[in-house]
Order: C-alpha cells, then sequence, then structure tokens
C-alpha cells in the first residue's frame, strides 16, 4: 500500500512542527493544508512545498485520506465532526473534545464509517516515557500504589503575544498542559476511577507581557490554579497540579510510588530525559538508558542545548495502524478517557465534590525499540 496522504486544517506555529517532523515517519505524506485563513495557508504551503486548499476543496480532496486538525481548542470538535463525515481519517491537536458528549458523538460517526480518530500529545511514546513504562511493567519498582504530578508555572502571557484563549474555557492549565501528563499516567498505570480537586483563579486579568500587546491585560475566565487528586482503579492515588500562579517551586515533574520504590519519571510535555529510581536504600539512580530512536536528540531547545522532538510519531503510528490492522495507540478511547477526567477534575473544583469517571480506557500497547524502529523511514 503507497502512503497515506495527509492534509492538515490550521496552519499555525505548530503546523511547521508536523510538517518538518513528518518527514522521517513511513505509511504517511503530507500533501495539503488548509486554513480559514488562506494567505496563511498559502505561505505554509510555499515553505514546505505542498499544496494549499482550501478546508472545502481539502476535505473532498481525492487524494487525502487522514486529516490532521491543529485549530484552536474551542474548534477541535466541530471540525474533527467534519473530517469524519467527509470520510477520512481524523488526528486532532489536544484536547480531542471539550465535552465528553462531543468526544461521544465522534465515537459513534467514527464508528459507523469505520474511520480511525486519534489525538495528541504523542510524547507518551518517546524514548524516556516508554523507558519508565517498561520498568514497571517488569516490576522495578514493585506495584504503583501512590504518585504525584506537577506543571506549574506563571502563566503564558509573561512570553505569548496573543495569549487570550490560554485564559478562556477549555483551556487553562489543566485542558493545555494537563494532557501530556494526564494521557502519560494512562500510559503508565491505566485507566482513572474517580477524582477530587480543588480551583481557583488568583486574578480576574492577565498582562501581556511581550509582543505588539505588552501592557494590555486579558481576562480569566477559567481556573488558573488546580490541584488534584485521582484514583486509579488499579487503586493507587496520585496528586496532579496544575497551575499558571506559581512563581517557583522544587517539584519534580513526575514520581510513582511503588510498592518497593520510586520512579522518577521526566516531564510528559517532551520525548526524552532522564529516567530514575530508587529503592528501600533511597539512593536515587539513574535507569540506564537503552537505544530507543525516538529518545535520540535531534532538535536544539530555546536554550541551546540538544532535545528529542518527534511530534508526529502518534499520527504515524495511526497511519500504521491502519496499514497493519491493528490498534493505534494515541487513541480517541484513551484521548475521551483523558478529556472526561480533566473536565472532572474542573467539576469537582465547581461543585466540592468526588466525581467519578463515566468513561474508562486500557493502557496503550509499549512502543519498544523494534516497534519504534518500524515507524521510521
Amino acid at each position: 500500500m503507497s502512503d497515506i496522504g495527509v492534509g492538515i486544517i490550521g496552519c499555525g506555529n505548530i503546523s511547521a512542527a508536523y510538517l518538518r517532523l513528518s518527514k522521517m515517519f513511513k505509511n504517511l505524506e503530507i500533501r495539503a493544508v488548509a486554513d480559514l485563513n488562506f494567505d496563511a495557508a498559502k505561505a505554509r504551503a510555499e515553505e514546505f512545498g505542498v499544496d494549499a486548499r482550501t478546508v472545502d476543496e481539502l476535505l473532498a480532496s481525492d487524494d487525502i485520506q487522514m486529516i490532521v486538525n491543529l485549530t484552536i481548542p474551542d474548534a477541535h470538535y466541530p471540525v474533527t465532526k467534519r473530517i469524519l463525515e467527509a470520510g477520512k481519517h481524523a488526528f486532532s491537536e489536544k484536547p480531542l473534545v471539550l465535552t465528553l458528549e462531543q468526544g461521544e458523538d465522534l465515537r459513534a460517526i467514527s464508528e459507523a464509517k469505520n474511520l480511525r480518530v486519534g489525538c495528541a500529545p504523542d510524547t507518551i511514546l518517546g524514548g524516556s516515557h516508554q523507558l519508565a513504562r517498561k520498568k514497571i511493567d517488569e516490576g522495578l519498582v514493585g506495584k504503583i500504589i501512590a504518585g504525584s504530578a506537577h506543571v506549574m508555572s506563571q502563566g503564558m502571557e509573561s512570553w505569548h503575544p496573543n495569549p487570550d484563549f490560554f485564559f478562556l474555557p477549555g483551556a487553562g492549565p489543566m485542558l493545555d498542559v494537563g494532557p501530556y501528563y494526564v494521557a502519560n499516567l494512562i500510559n503508565l498505570i491505566g485507566a482513572v476511577k474517580r477524582v477530587a480537586a480543588l480551583t481557583t483563579s488568583p486574578t480576574e486579568t492577565r498582562t501581556i507581557g511581550s509582543g505588539d500587546r505588552a501592557g494590555e491585560t486579558v481576562p480569566v475566565k477559567t481556573p488558573t490554579n488546580i490541584h488534584a487528586l485521582l484514583e486509579f482503579e488499579n487503586g493507587a492515588t496520585i496528586t496532579l497540579s496544575t497551575s499558571w500562579d506559581i512563581k517557583s517551586h522544587r517539584h519534580a515533574n513526575m514520581e510513582l510510588y511503588g510498592t518497593e520504590g520510586t520512579i522518577y519519571v521526566p516531564d510528559p510535555n517532551f520525548f526524552g530525559g532522564q529516567v530514575e529510581y530508587a529503592m528501600a536504600d533511597g539512593e536515587i539512580k539513574p535507569v540506564e538508558a537503552w537505544d530507543h530512536p525516538l529518545g535520540v536528540p535531534n532538535q536544539e531547545n530555546n536554550q541551546g542545548e540538544m532535545m528529542a522532538n518527534y511530534r508526529t510519531a502518534g499520527l504515524a503510528d495511526m497511519a500504521s495502524a491502519i496499514v497493519e490492522g491493528r490498534e493505534h495507540r494515541c487513541s480517541l478511547e484513551r484521548a475521551l478517557h483523558a478529556v472526561d477526567v480533566m473536565t472532572s477534575i474542573l467539576k469537582s473544583g465547581e461543585t466540592g465534590q468526588f466525581v467519578d469517571i463515566k468513561t474508562t480506557c486500557t493502557q496503550p500497547a509499549p512502543l519498544g525499540i523494534e516497534e519504534a524502529q518500524a515507524l521510521l523511514k
């Protein structure tokens, strides 16, 4: 079978990463881009040597079998729905949808039309997180019984020139950066049973710190300081803190506590990083590195350091899964469960009550060295 023809709707900053990094993977070829702003589509198309089409043209294109939805979060549901109704497989940036009802609608359409739906984040496929998964599965630290995860900072307005949407319903730290952490917890532990949370919005406005709008204020319409407790189906209890109101902290990104020891997981926002562990003696040691191809540094970060970035790995895994007739790892089932968890956390913050999770899911299949190599050209 020839490569699956891929189109992109939404030509913002993230589209460049998909267009650049997809070229290293098998079974897919990005052939065209579209945007409501056709000038943006033309500019991106010229930059990467693909076609620029209108959204309607892309949805009707015979050479496109899968479309990537890179629109703003509030548009994820209606755009993905249009993709499915056009008879195309869909892969969305996170979050998949903003409500459970929207996700169930997409599930019904995809099942009726025998189409695949996938969703970022795909950082769970990175070499470091797959190494952590391997060691947990092997029982290095025993059964995971507890843990903590923190993604906290001062907020986006200090550096982003147009941060308005970060502070509107559908965003905030839980739905914007929380997906990386919830997806990795599902990858490492499994499904969540119930949640509870305390949520606040300490300030009513944020002041833009850079760009042409520096000094302008934007309203805060969603919680920005969220501290949650997650009970997993396997009995593990995990605290998850997402906040854009923290000036400084010393919390690790993710620590998982087992009956025999602790495993320290690097930032789920990235594909690489050092995995560490400690047993009963408390001595923290690095987990011996392995030659996982999605953990090899391949890009310079803003600090001039090399990092691993394999965005589109989830898209490539989905394309290969279609060709091979297997389940893809960044699936609708897991993305919708993550949405259920995150929106239930926000609901708990509003009501002050524990909230039972309505959905469930399986852990994705591990992506070992051989499986990862099979995705690459």
